[in-house]
Order: C-alpha cells, then structure tokens, then sequence
C-alpha cells in the first residue's frame, strides 16, 4: 500500500500538536502588553526571548500549511465544484469566525479592566469602524487574522491544484514570499491611512501566502505519489538542515529583542528564515511517515484548532489571576514564561476538549454539525 492509502496520516497529526504548543509557546513569551519585558536588563530577557525562537519553529503559518494540505487532499478526492467547496469552507471557517469575533471583542474587556485601560477597548466595540476590521480583517485579537486570511487563500485553490501535477511550483513560495515582503515595505512608506493601508496589507499578504497553498499542494502531490521509505529519511534530513539554516537566520531578529525589548521588523534573511520555517518543519515530519507514530497524536490533534482559537483566553485569565494576586511581581521574566507555558498549553487543550463534548458549542473549534444541522439532524430522528 502507498502512503497516500493510509488511513490516516499520524506523522501529519503529530505535526498539527507541534504546531499547537509551538503558538502556545509563542504567545506565552511577552510581557503582559505583548512586548519582550521592555522594561528589565537585556539579560533578563534571554530566555524569554529564546524560548520565542523555538516556539517559532511552528507557528501561525503552518496552520495554513496544514489547512491547504488537507484541502488538496479534499479537491483531489471528491473533485467538488468551486461553488460547492468554497461554500464548504465559508460554513467551516466564516460561521465559526463570527462567534469568536464577538466573543474576543468583549472578553477583552476582562484584561482591559484588570489592567485599567477598560475606556480604550470600550471605545473601540463601540466604534463601528472597527466591527470592518473585526470582521473583515480578524482584527478583533492578535490571532484572529488567520481564519478570514485561510478563506480568501482557498478562493485560490483551483491555482494551487497545478502544483499537485507539478510540484516543482511549490518552490514559488521563495518568490511570493519575496514580492510580498518587497511591495509591504512600500505600502508601509506611503503615508496611508491606518484603515486603507491594513486592507491593501492584508491583501497583499493574501496573494503572498498563495505561495503556502502551492507549496502544500505539492506536498500533497508528493505524498500521494508515494515517497519510499529511503527517499523519506533523506527529505527528513534535509528538512532538519534547512530548519537549522532558517533558524540561524532569524537570529539577528531575536538579537535584536534581546538588545532593544522591542521587536524588530523582518525585512532580509531574518524574514525568509521565518516564513520558509513551516516548509522545513513539514518536511520532517513528512520525511518521518515510516516511524512508529502513536495513536495518541492522531487523538490530541482533533483540539490542535481548539487550542489555536482558545489560548489567548486562557493566557488573558492566567495574567489576570497573576497580576492581581501580585505572584507576577515576583517572577523573574523567564519564570513568567515558563509558569504561564506550562499552564496555558494544558488548559488549553482541556478548554478544547471541554467545548468538543458540549454539543451547543463544540462547532465553534471545527467538531460539531452547526447549530441549524444538529436541530435538523434532531427533527428528522424525531
């Protein structure tokens, strides 16, 4: 049997639980205003810094890697008509969006009154300007950008699926990485105003990150067509170099946290090094499908999307309970990160799992019918 007769890809689900603690960890290594502890010694900042970088080995961008992956596989196998499969994603996605979108723009004020800047967020939800960029950007909290951004990249797919026939195409990404990176620097220089220049940033991003859907595609192609077991452990060398090669290359950008405690902008290497990061990481998970991978990742991956939606709640409610407690005056920056990691991935995933057996709720992190389905589902066995 050819890997791509398997069942199921436990290599690809471990990857996805990666993925989940390596965001995780990404945003557990700020301050509580989200910048790397401006306010202490550089040497304080070190580890937390570091413990960014390695975090970053896995992060927001390779839920678009696996998401595009997975929608190869869909186009390839049911062959849908565009109509059909956008209109699946939209109920996927876009319904899923609009709860979070609602529910972050006033959990926010959790945070904001703990901290005392409650009038600026209140502000905010009532200005209606900022319910476009809630809904159309995901502006509503740092990570929210990803499910609008994931749709309007699959508007794209039937572009992607030549990629799936040449997989040469999937070496692009270097290009559209590029042009992207290049034409941002020149939006940011104009002058614009904020609304105007984050809509043209954003689609700009979105025509650069069509790079990562030919990329999976041609992963996807890769796989389907069988890779042996001797040409798999070479790729998953080769991913393990590439890997250490993008990391060395985003270490002027950390350097530069560690130096200023602020972060810096990604505009050479440091940029590539970071954004060409999931291809290598993907590839090593996919240059190890012949190991013995246990089931238990394929469990913990059906929450790696729960835990990507739900963290940054769980992050919020742990500062809180820190900063009003007054324990966060006696951590040291690193202690921080590492108390705030150890119980925000957990909780995380408890969270997700929580909402997964909550039949109300469990459509909101992608493992449930949608509401409409499940009372329709109910009067049809009645």
């Amino acid at each position: 049997m050819s890997a791509a007769g398997k069942t199921r890809l436990v290599w690809f689900d471990a990857n996805r639980v990666f993925a989940a603690m390596g965001v995780v960890l990404i945003h557990s290594t700020t301050d509580f205003s989200g910048q790397p502890f401006a306010s202490v010694e550089p040497s304080e900042r070190l580890f937390p810094v570091l413990f960014r970088s390695l975090g970053e080995f896995s992060g927001s961008e390779m839920f678009f890697l696996f998401s595009l992956f997975l929608m190869a596989m869909r186009v390839d196998k049911k062959m849908p008509s565009y109509s059909s499969a956008i209109g699946t994603q939209a109920q996927r996605l876009l319904v899923p969006f609009v709860f979070w979108v609602v529910f972050y723009a006033f959990f926010r004020l959790l945070k904001a009154d703990a901290f005392n800047y409650a009038p600026y967020i209140w502000e905010q939800v009532t200005d209606v300007k900022n319910w476009f960029g809630y809904f159309l950007l995901g502006k509503v909290q740092y990570h929210m950008h990803f499910l609008p951004t994931l749709f309007a990249l699959f508007l794209f797919y039937p572009l992607m699926r030549g990629a799936t026939r040449y997989p040469v195409l999937g070496l692009t990404l270097f290009v559209t990485l590029g042009i992207m990176n290049n034409t941002q620097g020149f939006i940011w220089g104009l002058g614009l105003e904020a609304d105007l220049r984050d809509y043209i940033l954003r689609a700009i991003k979105v025509l650069g990150y069509v790079g990562y859907g030919l990329a999976a595609f041609a992963m996807y192609g890769l796989w389907k067509d069988g890779i042996p077991r001797g040409e798999s452990r070479l790729l998953r060398r080769g991913g393990f170099y590439f890997a250490a090669l993008a990391y060395v290359a985003t270490i002027p950008f950390f350097a530069y946290a560690v130096q200023n405690g602020a972060w810096g902008v990604r505009s050479g290497w440091d940029f590539y090094g970071h954004f060409l990061m999931p291809i290598c990481v993907f590839l090593i998970f996919l240059g190890g499908q012949y190991r013995d991978w246990s089931p238990r990742w394929s469990h913990y991956a059906k929450y790696s999307f729960g835990v990507y939606l739900v963290h940054p709640a769980v992050i919020d409610l742990f500062d809180i309970a820190l900063f009003k407690s007054g324990v966060s005056e006696i951590l040291t920056p690193t202690a921080l990160v590492l108390v705030r990691f150890a119980v925000a991935l957990p909780a995380s995933f408890l969270v997700s799992v929580g909402l997964s057996k909550v039949g109300l709720l469990a459509w909101t992190i992608g493992l449930g019918p949608m509401p409409w389905a499940a009372r329709k589902s109910k009067g049809a066995g009645a």
